[in-house]
């Protein structure tokens, strides 16, 4: 018997991922799903009238989030122009809320649309905000094919959701920038 041309890493809890994956193309949208939830259960950190904010289950980084819109859309043209202004919005209350708790050096803000582009979801369209800090990029990924990430999701929701409680009434006192406007004539 012969050695392997390359080393294997086991890392069996990316099964749960994969395997999501596949189910979730046979059933309901896990964005549609998530709202249906109790935050805490489905990990929400905030909800406003068109969108909200989720942790990611399979972060790239601690702190990794998502903006969903609740209605079911899988291209961001063909959101409404209010579904995205408060999406951007929410993008704003999530660097702000993750910056009062991780105080990353920066943020990778992303929308990936369709499959081929990186969507593990591709029929709900939806925004990556991951913190990202000097450093955070090891020889994990490059010698090994892993990411290492340091802390579980539900410890990151824990520590989150009273940072985006706090950073809500924020947004409640964000005005309509067509308002914002006219205040100044």
């Amino acid at each position: 018997m012969s050695e392997p041309l390359m080393p294997v890493l086991f890392a069996p809890w990316r099964f749960k991922y994969i395997k999501s994956t596949v189910e979730a193309e046979k059933q309901v949208c896990i964005f549609c799903e998530a709202p249906r939830k109790p935050d805490d259960e489905s990990l929400i950190l905030y909800r406003g009238k068109h969108s909200y904010v989720i942790m990611n289950l399979y972060p790239y980084n601690t702190g990794h989030v998502m903006v969903v819109p609740y209605r079911h859309v899988a291209n961001i043209e063909d959101l409404s122009d209010e579904e995205l202004l408060e999406m951007a919005r929410l993008v704003k209350l999530s660097i702000k809320a993750i910056r009062e708790v991780y105080r990353p050096h920066g943020f990778n803000i992303g929308i990936n649309i369709g499959r081929v582009a990186g969507a593990g979801v591709d029929k709900h369209v939806h925004i990556h905000i991951v913190p990202r800090w000097n450093g955070d990029t090891n020889f994990m990924p490059i010698i090994a094919g892993v990411k290492v990430v340091s802390q579980d999701v539900k410890e990151s929701y824990k520590m989150l959701k009273p940072a985006f409680n706090r950073a809500a009434h924020e947004l409640e006192s964000w005005k309509d920038p067509s308002q914002h406007h006219q205040d100044k004539a």
